[in-house]
């Protein structure tokens, strides 16, 4: 793998900051998440027997840091909730 270089950017150009939510459980039962906004420190091509994949290392104001593939530091959020009286009936 070469070196990795510098950024460069254009004339009057600052470097663009990004952010994902904190993918971090806060609780044991798995039932919320921390969601603040966790800054992309820095970004790279991970090698895998499927091919590259775009990883990052993030870090939340919390101190919650991950570091992987961009699918896996990502979520979405769950499914509205279901009432349970209707859950009951499926």
């Amino acid at each position: 793998m070469p070196p990795a270089r510098p950024a460069t950017y254009g004339r009057g150009m600052e470097p663009m900051m990004t952010f994902l939510d904190c993918p971090e459980w806060c609780d044991d039962t798995g039932a919320s998440r921390c969601g603040l906004p966790a800054e992309v420190r820095s970004r790279y091509i991970a090698t895998s027997t499927d091919g590259p994949l775009e990883s990052a290392m993030i870090r939340c104001p919390l101190g919650h840091w991950f570091n992987g593939p961009i699918e896996f530091l990502t979520f979405r959020a769950p499914h509205p909730a279901i009432p349970l009286e209707i859950a009951k009936d499926r």
